[in-house]
């Protein structure tokens, strides 16, 4: 209690001290910008007034965090401009600059609206539980009867004494009172604002989920590569065995043919549950696009439809995981409709990237009528807004359903 009383006192106390620096600092500033605005000097010099300006918040920052024991986040956005002058004039623009300029102007009336209070009331309390040290050395005969008793007697000045631990409790209330009012309305000026708050949030959590679908596509990719590698193997390891133990029999003459017939029913089984495997591994996560990328892929897709399918994609850079997986999957699933409903002659698979935008297009020439609602196409388009995208379908009656799908990708 008595380390935060002085920490709350040292902060009225430097309050008082620095105030009148930070108000003449901040005439200084706005004369300068304001005699330099209408000429070509008045961009840089505002910016390097500015640097200065910034480094004074920051210890009003350090000071009120200090205090109320939270950090106090800087609201300065990433700075702009190709030069000094571009930056000097994106720097007008930005609220936090004036709400700095605010807080060093209000600092010095506020700080001796807050701090002088707050300093002689700890002063005076502490002066009276100290009475019997120091009263001694300064007598004064011409005082008050009733003052005189208190301050040049023994009793009286064990008296004051009393009375000052007594007024202790309400003297720390006002100190920490004034203090921390000072501190928060450094904190209104000098931080983040409700809205700045809620930008950074949202921006973090679009980090954290971005991370969060690439770490599950990765498990994905794992989870593929263990089925591949492990249990495709393994079936496939068993089913030559068995195809060895059939040979031989056949070898061994026909009295191995009650036994023949099992292991035949076993392979059948083996080579089922094979291909079920496989179809389970290219919907978790399909191997071409790990070995050979998102245009290889659409070809093999292509390749395996009913029906003419045409891939126009060029150069896409390096993908994401999860990016290169919504692409693919949207184009199979929309093959897929085709092939089921569209009685499509033919189709266009068209694959570009844009700056940080991929973009996905499916057409054909059926007989249009898609449901957007369907579970099918309601599944993509969860994937795809996932990632921050956006799928649209087109599909009226007579034709041509489009499905197009944009999915953000970093450069």
């Amino acid at each position: 209690m008595i380390v935060r009383a002085a920490r709350e006192l040292a902060h009225l106390l430097a309050g008082v001290l620095i105030g009148p620096a930070t108000f003449l600092w901040a005439l200084i500033t706005t004369l300068a910008s304001g005699l330099l605005s209408v000429t070509y000097l008045g961009p840089p010099v505002f910016l390097v007034l500015t640097w200065v300006t910034r480094r004074l918040a920051g210890l009003e920052r350090w000071r009120a965090t200090a205090l109320l024991g939270r950090p106090v986040v800087a609201p300065y956005e990433p700075a702009t401009g190709a030069n000094p002058w571009a930056r000097g004039r994106a720097l007008t623009r930005e609220p936090a600059t004036w709400r700095d300029l605010t807080w060093l102007v209000l600092l010095f009336p506020l700080g001796l609206a807050t701090g002088i209070p707050g300093v002689v009331v700890a002063v005076v309390d502490l002066g009276m539980i100290c009475a019997p040290l120091w009263l001694w050395a300064v007598p004064n005969p011409h005082l008050p009867l009733v003052v005189d008793a208190l301050f040049n007697t023994v009793p009286g000045r064990f008296a004051l004494t009393v009375l000052g631990v007594v007024l202790a409790l309400p003297a720390r209330w006002l100190v920490g009172t004034l203090a921390r009012t000072q501190a928060e309305l450094a904190v209104k000026l000098l931080g983040q604002g409700p809205r700045q708050r809620l930008a950074d949030r949202a921006a973090e959590l679009t980090v954290t989920r971005r991370r969060v679908v690439d770490a599950q596509a990765a498990e994905l990719q794992r989870i593929e590569r263990d089925l591949h590698d492990g249990a495709q193997a393994r079936i496939v390891a068993a089913g030559m065995t068995l195809a060895l133990a059939e040979r031989k029999m056949r070898v061994a003459g026909p009295g191995g043919d009650p036994v023949r017939d099992d292991l035949l029913t076993a392979r059948r089984q083996l080579d089922d549950a094979l291909a079920e495997l496989r179809r389970l591994v290219r919907g978790i996560y399909p191997p071409i696009l790990t070995d050979r990328g998102l245009v290889a892929a659409l070809g093999a897709l292509a390749g395996d439809a009913p029906l003419p399918v045409v891939v126009r994609a060029g150069d896409l850079g390096e993908l994401a995981p999860a990016v290169q997986a919504a692409a693919y999957f949207v184009v199979a699933e929309a093959l897929a409709n085709i092939t089921k409903h569209a009685t499509a002659d033919e189709c266009l698979v068209e694959v570009v990237r844009r700056e940080d935008v991929l973009s996905v297009e499916v057409r054909d020439d059926g007989c249009g009528g898609a449901d957007p609602s369907g579970s099918g196409l309601t599944g993509l388009r969860r994937r795809v807004e996932a990632l921050d995208g956006r799928m649209v379908i087109t599909s009226p009656s007579g034709g041509p359903t489009v499905v197009r799908a944009e999915l953000p990708c970093e450069s």
